[in-house]
């Protein structure tokens, strides 16, 4: 059994991964501070199913207090940090908001993992680092040194910050850049929620520019089963920093 501190638990994949891994007989206690970007009932209901699981705690914390995450962490946990603030464009209004969570957040609960010995990380990134100037197919060894939004600074800066630290701290980090995930529980405000909702009520959606376009194609994927942590049953590699992408492009049509 592994004993498992999983920020961001009542998000979208936080929640799916939580109950894997209670499925699987992992402990899990679940740290998230319900930040209002979507409402706190929906992500209330994404924790239930967890909540009546045996193994799981959860408790409704700041990334900040460092203190407090340290109490909850032993030499043998696994930290998988999936808390963030998200969105890309309301990161424009706000980045210093965006900084404090995605940064400074990561930075505490490094702190709180050196601190009691932890040497496992996974941390929650996103393909919003690559820029619109890393060519496609994307490669985990792209420079990824132009981001186009507060957001994807703050991701990239995560990683950046975990790779310095990671040699250090003595920890073992892989960084794991999503795509756009979809599926049950998905943020209500992202394009695939509005797009479904509208088709299961019989509207038409409506695309702006050009009838077709390219892009990254949204995968329905155990992204929570991707997110579970690394080494389990087999020797641990040596300390530093990895990441990983998961993604592909292709035509895919807009309109009706």
């Amino acid at each position: 059994m592994t004993r498992v501190l999983l920020t961001g638990a009542a998000g979208f994949i936080g929640s799916h991964l939580a109950e894997h891994l209670l499925r699987r007989g992992d402990e899990v206690v679940g740290i998230d501070n319900f930040d209002p970007f979507y409402p706190r009932a929906v992500k209330e209901r994404n924790l239930a199913t967890a909540r009546a699981m045996p193994g799981f705690q959860f408790q409704e914390r700041d990334l900040l207090d460092t203190a407090a995450l340290g109490a909850l962490l032993t030499p043998a946990s696994v930290v998988v940090h999936l808390a963030a603030k998200a969105g890309v464009r309301p990161s424009l209004e706000d980045p210093a908001g965006y900084v404090r969570a995605n940064i400074a957040g990561t930075q505490s609960l490094v702190d709180a993992a050196r601190a009691a010995g932890v040497t496992r990380f996974v941390f929650g990134s996103s393909s919003s680092v690559y820029g619109d100037d890393t060519p496609a197919p994307f490669r985990e060894d792209a420079a990824a040194i132009h981001p186009i939004s507060p957001y994807a600074a703050t991701k990239r800066a995560g990683e950046l910050l975990l790779e310095a630290l990671a040699p250090h701290a003595g920890l073992r980090v892989a960084s794991l850049r999503f795509f756009t995930v979809y599926g049950p529980r998905q943020r209500p405000d992202l394009a695939i929620h509005k797009f479904t909702g509208r088709l299961a009520r019989g509207e038409r959606s409506r695309c702006s520019g050009r009838a077709r376009r390219r892009g990254t194609t949204p995968i329905l994927m155990t992204s929570w089963r991707g997110s579970s942590p690394p080494w389990t049953g087999r020797p641990p590699p040596p300390s530093g920093w990895s990441p990983s992408t998961s993604g592909a492009t292709r035509r895919s049509p807009c309109g009706a």
